[in-house]
């Protein structure tokens, strides 16, 4: 069942087009002016107006305007007198699927309908394909920490409850989100994600729930927050432990009425979003360290999913390691590079402090970097780079011939690589580690010639 709006000044119309469209099953709203269709929109999911050109108090081309900016994928049918057919032309211009005009003709209102429906659901299908389409990495183990994952996964898609997603660095804690959300009611809505330790905190509240022309400097029009932006879908709040107090209260407040304020503005705003949060960090010392808010945490944590680190799932490694192989394979003509047993012992000796992430990165570099069939433990050695973990006493003796100077340069360029290979190149997220601002260590980065890998 469709729910359709129907907003026209003239009752008799609105009785005849809520007939028409009711016996075609579908749900039906009517109203008598713009502005109360834009109320109505607010508070249900309309899936196409049918909008009269000519009203009072707001013209239907301002009505349309607006839709077309809050609703984009509403469909809007505009309904036109004889004398009005220059302005319903216009309003196809500015993104209605098409006009009718009066007097209405039966035939002509059901195909319309029909034809705008079967649009909007074509544009939702395209949006669930796109959302699918965006990590298709597939979460892969037989480790009991991944088969406890799976089922969780199982057991909570198809419900509305909350989740909060813990685990380190680069364990795949957005790809557990994305499967949530592809298993549930809403994979045709949007999966929006915001990475909270990427955003100042002078910008967080914006981020979240939009704000209003002129409330801060920068604001230079409205615009819509990511809560908005996951009306009927997902909102993945990831790093969320990285929230400032204040931004972590507005964000209780919001989850707990589904209503918010955009920044600047009045006008209480209702949304239904499925909400599911991810953070590295230890949450219940962040909690008793006063920088995570308890009630904020209980009403996150109602399905928690812990996600293992890889060294904890050894067995799951050749399982891995088969599947990025294949994945990075450089063409299906050449055969598949495969690693020797020595190389493979070093490989589950080896503790990935970056986690699926450094396994991936390091899998698709030794797959472009190499034209050897068979890997053996010099080459694991050599790409592992300053990973692995064969540090020495002597190590120190690399530094002896230099100046203090050079030497910290050295170890600095070092960590930082050693660092940014730990986050997967992710220069936010390595930053945050660093305990420097992003933009320092792009400075670094710059003064030490080091390639970021993408």
């Amino acid at each position: 069942m469709s729910k359709i709006l129907v907003i026209d000044d003239e009752q008799g119309i609105r009785e005849v087009l809520s007939g028409i469209l009711e016996d075609e099953s579908h749900e039906v709203f009517a109203v008598e002016d713009g502005i109360e269709g834009l109320q109505l929109l607010k508070t249900e999911p309309i899936d196409l107006v049918l909008l009269d050109v000519w009203l009072p108090n707001m013209g239907g081309i301002d009505v349309l305007k607006r839709i077309k900016t809050d609703y984009p994928e509403t469909q809007v049918i505009i309904i036109s007198g004889h004398g009005n057919i220059d302005l319903a032309v216009k309003a196809v211009k500015l993104g209605a699927f098409d006009f009718m005009e009066k007097p209405l003709s039966l035939e002509k209102v059901v195909t319309l309908v029909k034809n705008a429906l079967e649009m909007e659901q074509l544009k939702k299908e395209n949006r669930r394909l796109r959302n699918s389409m965006l990590d298709n990495d597939e979460i892969l183990g037989d480790s009991s920490g991944m088969r406890r994952v799976r089922e969780i996964i199982q057991q909570s898609a198809a419900v509305d409850s909350r989740v909060l997603i813990t685990g380190e660095n680069g364990t795949g804690k957005e790809l557990v989100a994305r499967e949530i959300h592809r298993r549930s009611r809403r994979a045709g809505g949007p999966f929006i994600e915001v990475n909270c330790a990427a955003i100042p905190d002078t910008l967080i509240e914006s981020e979240l729930f939009g704000h209003e022309k002129g409330a801060f400097t920068s604001a230079v029009g409205r615009r819509k927050g990511k809560f908005e932006m996951a009306d009927h879908g997902s909102l993945f709040l990831d790093e969320v432990a990285d929230m400032s107090l204040q931004a972590q209260a507005k964000v209780l407040r919001a989850i707990q009425e589904m209503k918010f304020e955009r920044i600047g503005g009045e006008e209480s705003l209702s949304v239904d979003v499925r909400l599911i949060a991810a953070t590295n960090k230890d949450i219940q010392r962040e909690i008793a360290e006063g920088r995570f808010r308890e009630d904020l945490f209980f009403r996150l944590n109602v399905i928690p999913i812990h996600v293992p680190p890889l060294r904890e799932r050894n067995n799951d490694l050749g399982i891995l390691i088969d599947y990025f192989m294949e994945k990075f394979r450089t063409s299906p003509e050449v055969p598949l590079k495969r690693f020797d047993d020595e190389s493979m012992q070093l490989l589950h000796s080896y503790e990935w402090p970056g986690n699926v992430r450094e396994l991936k990165n390091f899998t698709e570099r030794i797959n472009i970097m190499t034209d050897e069939q068979v890997l053996t433990a010099d080459l694991v050695r050599f790409f592992l780079g300053e990973s692995t973990p064969r540090r020495r006493a002597d190590d120190f003796e690399a530094y002896a011939e230099m100046g203090l100077s050079e030497a910290r340069d050295s170890f600095e360029k070092r960590y930082i690589m050693q660092k940014l290979r730990e986050h997967g190149h992710n220069i936010s997220r390595t930053a945050q580690a660093l305990g420097v601002y992003p933009s320092n260590l792009h400075g670094k980065i710059r003064k030490y010639g080091i390639k970021i890998e993408k």
